[in-house]
């Protein structure tokens, strides 16, 4: 998907020097990448704004970005030096999928100097540009006796805040010195940052009065859309309004769209609603449980664990695509005879993420005996004592390095699959002392700690039990955030030394959950023969989904982020595929107020830039950054 970053700063340090008033700030933009991923690019860079520690840049940067793939830009700010150099005021570093991850798709860092950058990412929606001339007609002067005012105007979009609405300003005109009645020069704006190519979307234009202190002063504005100025042009005039007053017209010279296509494509997916009742989350055994206590039998109420007493457990609870009758008993998705939405485009992975939909992740390990020995190095599941990562926790920590930024709370359940407790081999059992653990560091020392839970690795390989439970689960988490206004979506990784052993039983039970909102990623470790698990990734029958992917460790062991980007490459589709079918659309993206945005510490980034004399910039070293995974 193509993202475009808007950026402003607040407080920014006065570089400028003794007697030579305030500083002029630009932003420099540089996409930094891997070690061994490419170059790092130059992005470009900001308008430079006069005599302000506090710049709103207009200017924005648009970029390619994968769910799975590490992008990181370097923000650095330079105080404007006519003559000689540039004088930095500051620098810091933003990880894309943090900025999606984060409410309002905004994150701040605090410079080491002082002051904060502001950072927000969009979805870019290239919908052509707008070219357009303006004029004013005598303007009301807002300079003193025997002066007249420098008009410039600004174009803003209106956005959704968490306080009402906000305009954000996504183009600034030059200034006219001294002239009541300015034309301003011809300029071509991109559609899809100006309204997000919706012509009918409100845009507000203001004019200024140019002032060298940077304390513009409003002359007056007025809303309209695109689709007003186009109407606008050559007739009549725009009155711009100062505190409720008229104080001037303005007349549009020209407005022309180019580069739009007609749309004609519109989604219509098939309305459907949930069932009344979710459907319990399936049985997981808990090591350790006392039997039959009424403790226990609380803990299987809170968590959906099945706790051992002298009653077996019940079968898990599954989906059964396109029931009708007795769908609410069921929790199955029962299909509404209201008609199907219509919308104009389709909904993207951004769009949910944008709108708040929390992405869920569970994990499932495999503990069968062909792991080995846990206790001999080299075998899957040694512990070194050195700290090192085994496969399955590299595997662990890249997957869940990506998605935690999707998830506000972070806490996942762990499960286990293939060994046995008490004589018994289980399929689902709960790993770590509790139903969810707190972050990476909670999975992983859940997942250490339950070879001394007296477990004994067995067999045979079966992902029946985890699937039905974590679908269980995933629905019944969607229909929670749907009581609340929100949306869920729900990924379990499952991690296994080989082969399952019922390739055929392990696909039907897949496309029998294939409804819920869920994707399956299942990664195999070590060096066994995976080639009947590809099975699983194209098995989907007709009227199901496909929402289950097969990966091999060993071939992306040399990186992490060949990894993830493997790993996740189908979920932002799958995703959007459950939502669109079931004709939920992405909630509102909010804008958070400045005041809400949470404010990280400055990132060292080791680069530098050269200004070229003809405006050109390019880096001159550094701009690479080293995988945050231990591997």
């Amino acid at each position: 998907m193509k993202l475009q970053l808007s950026l402003y700063a607040r407080k920014l340090p006065n570089v400028a020097g003794a007697f030579k008033g305030t500083s002029d700030p630009f932003a420099v933009v540089t996409k930094i990448v891997v070690e061994g991923g490419g170059q790092p690019k130059v992005l470009g860079k900001t308008e430079v704004i006069k005599n302000t520690l506090n710049p709103d840049w207009v200017k924005t940067f648009t970029f390619d970005y994968e769910l799975g793939t590490p992008v990181k830009c370097a923000v650095q700010i330079f105080d404007e030096v006519r003559k000689g150099d540039n004088k930095s005021m500051g620098s810091a570093v933003f990880e894309i999928g943090e900025l999606l991850g984060a409410k309002g798709n905004t994150k701040a860092k605090k410079m080491k100097k002082s002051g904060t950058i502001f950072a927000r990412v969009e979805k870019y929606r290239g919908q052509g540009t707008l070219r357009l001339g303006m004029k004013g007609v005598k303007l009301k002067n807002r300079e003193g006796f025997m002066k007249k005012s420098d008009p410039f105007f600004e174009l803003l979009r209106k956005v959704n805040g968490p306080s009402g609405t906000m305009w954000d300003a996504v183009y600034r005109s030059k200034h006219v010195p001294n002239n009541l009645s300015p034309v301003w020069g011809e300029a071509t704006i991109d559609l899809g940052v100006l309204c997000n190519g919706d012509q009918s979307q409100p845009i507000l234009v203001r004019v200024y009065d140019h002032e060298g202190d940077g304390k513009h002063d409003l002359m007056g504005e007025f809303e309209t859309s695109v689709d007003g100025l186009v109407r606008a042009k050559g007739g009549r005039a725009l009155i711009i309004k100062r505190k409720g007053k008229d104080s001037g017209q303005i007349f549009v010279t020209r407005a022309d769209v180019a580069g739009v296509e007609n749309l004609t494509e519109r989604a219509a997916a098939m309305s459907v609603s949930g069932g009344a009742n979710a459907p319990s989350a399936a049985a997981a055994f808990v090591p350790g449980a006392v039997a039959g206590a009424a403790a226990a039998t609380g803990a299987a109420a809170a968590t959906g664990a099945f706790v051992p007493s002298s009653v077996p457990p019940s079968a898990p609870t599954a989906f059964v695509p396109g029931a009708v009758a007795g769908a609410a008993a069921t929790g199955a998705y029962a299909h509404s005879s209201a008609p199907p939405p219509v919308a104009s485009g389709k909904p993207t992975f951004f769009d949910y993420v944008s709108g708040g939909c929390q992405l869920n992740l569970s994990i499932a390990i495999d503990f069968t005996g062909s792991n080995g020995d846990p206790r001999r190095p080299g075998t899957l599941h040694y512990m070194n004592p050195d700290g090192s990562l085994n496969d399955y926790e590299k595997a662990i920590t890249a997957v869940e390095g990506i998605l935690s930024k999707y998830d506000y709370d972070q806490k996942y359940p762990v499960y286990g699959f293939g060994a046995k407790y008490g004589g018994v081999v289980r399929h689902c059992f709960q790993v770590g002392p509790s139903s969810e653990v707190d972050g990476i560091n909670g999975i992983i020392q859940a997942y250490r700690g339950v070879f001394r839970t007296g477990l004994i690795m067995s067999g045979p390989t079966v992902f029946e039990e985890v699937i039905h439970t974590v679908a269980a689960r995933a629905h019944s988490a969607q229909e929670s955030a749907k009581q609340k206004g929100e949306q869920a979506y729900s990924i379990l990784l499952i991690l296994t030394d080989g082969a399952v052993t019922d390739v055929h039983r392990t696909a039907a039970t897949i496309n029998q959950v294939s409804n819920a909102p869920l994707s399956i990623v299942i990664i195999g470790v070590g060096n066994a023969d995976f080639s009947a698990m590809q099975f699983l990734d194209d098995a989907h029958q007709p009227g199901s989904h496909d929402i289950a992917q097969f990966v091999q460790f060993n071939r992306h062991s040399h990186n992490s982020q060949s990894l993830t980007a493997a790993t996740l490459d189908e979920i932002p589709d799958q995703l959007t595929g459950f939502f669109t079918r079931h004709g939920i659309m992405p909630l509102a993206a909010k804008r958070m107020a400045e005041e809400e945005i949470p404010v990280g510490v400055e990132e060292e980034v080791d680069l530098s830039l050269d200004f070229g004399s003809d405006g050109e910039i390019a880096v001159g070293s550094g701009g690479y950054y080293a995988p945050s995974a231990r591997w």
